[in-house]
């Protein structure tokens, strides 16, 4: 049995009902800028080992709530384990990040794929929710999170990180019905994935579109967005806006070009990155959303002065774009935070929005 939630103003930002100060929450929060991380992986021996044993996954979860105020957790895993799942041999290269032992290059390797068994071939990621859940005992909610369809057939196509995604691009330029069914699989994988992870414990579920910002506008709207949103409208989340809905945010890089089209989709809210004002970005979605983000990850290396006044600019953005009311933002950075900042330095971002959000 699991405990009342105490700090629920995460889940009532997303539902965009009024809150006493704006939630915060820092995508990649519980990371190697941690020293406790730092040794819990040594220790561990590997990432992998780590995402893999619940136990662990747990620990170092619960690590930067620790530290800081933040008003919600995010399970800590991998985008890849969907893919890895699915028989396609994740590993990672020291400085190099992950990559895929048997890529996915034509109409016959994507033939063969299949959604994964959610309790058994990723029966580690549900029991690293339901752990963490236990663990949080209502203190703040828990975030569970899979990568989009997209972003995962980009690593899957390339084996491996890019720089200019020619593989994954040609393939839909030059086979768009092969790269549609590797999208679909993948998506049908996604929605059982979250859906599971919801069934284990996961009280709100982001979806990680990295890659979407690398595509043309015609192409992001054809093997993006099209899958974003049949995930917005397929996947159960509860009924109604009590605790037993589980918000959906759709966050992509570069995707405030896209910002109307995903509030349209059928999600609680749209992430976006640094690129677009917060006020354009309420403004382009004419309150049918929440809103996450958006600082420049980097303002976390500039001095505590010059972090308080970039997290109240991005407030009063949000605010003035939004006819002057505070509510439905979710505060966070635009993408992930990188290992050499400074953790005093987020101490000092969490603390400012909540101290200049105050209601």
């Amino acid at each position: 049995m699991t405990s009342p939630l105490r700090n629920d103003r995460f889940l009532r930002a997303l539902r965009r009902q009024p809150v006493d100060r704006t939630p915060v929450w820092l995508m990649r929060q519980a990371g190697r800028y941690l020293p406790e991380y730092r040794a819990t992986r040594k220790a561990a021996g590997s990432f992998l080992a780590m995402a893999k044993n619940p136990e662990l996954a747990c620990e170092v979860t619960l690590q930067p709530l620790r530290r800081f105020p933040l008003d919600a957790a995010i399970l800590f895993s991998d985008i890849l384990t969907v893919p890895d799942a699915m028989g396609l041999g994740l590993y990672f290269v020291e400085g190099e990040g992950p990559k895929f032992e048997r890529p996915v290059r034509n109409a016959a390797d994507i033939a063969r794929l299949g959604v994964p068994d959610m309790a058994t071939d990723l029966r580690y990621v549900m029991d690293a929710v339901s752990t963490i859940r236990r663990e949080l005992d209502g203190s703040v909610p828990l975030i569970g999170f899979s990568g989009s369809p997209w972003t995962l057939a980009c690593y899957m196509v390339e084996g491996g990180g890019s720089k200019d995604f020619a593989r994954v691009k040609s393939l839909a330029l030059n086979d768009p019905a092969a790269m549609h069914r590797l999208l679909e699989v993948t998506t049908d994988a996604v929605i059982a994935y979250l859906s599971a992870q919801r069934a284990a414990g996961a009280q709100a579920l982001q979806v990680f579109d990295t890659w979407g910002g690398v595509l043309s506008p015609a192409m992001y709207r054809e093997f993006s967005l099209r899958y974003l949103t049949r995930i917005a409208r397929e996947l159960e989340r509860g009924d109604g806006d009590g605790d037993a809905r589980a918000p959906l945010i759709l966050f992509g890089k570069g995707n405030g070009l896209h910002v109307a089209d995903l509030a349209a989709s059928g999600t609680d809210a749209v992430g976006v990155d640094w690129t677009i004002e917060l006020g354009e970005a309420a403004r382009r979605t004419g309150g049918r959303v929440a809103l996450q983000g958006n600082l420049d990850p980097v303002t976390l290396y500039a001095s505590p002065e010059a972090i308080r006044s970039e997290v109240g600019r991005a407030l009063d953005s949000y605010r003035d774009g939004n006819g002057g009311s505070r509510e439905g933002h979710v505060f966070n950075l635009g993408h992930g935070m990188s290992p050499d900042m400074d953790p005093d330095h987020v101490a000092v971002l969490v603390e400012a929005v909540h101290a200049l959000s105050a209601r």
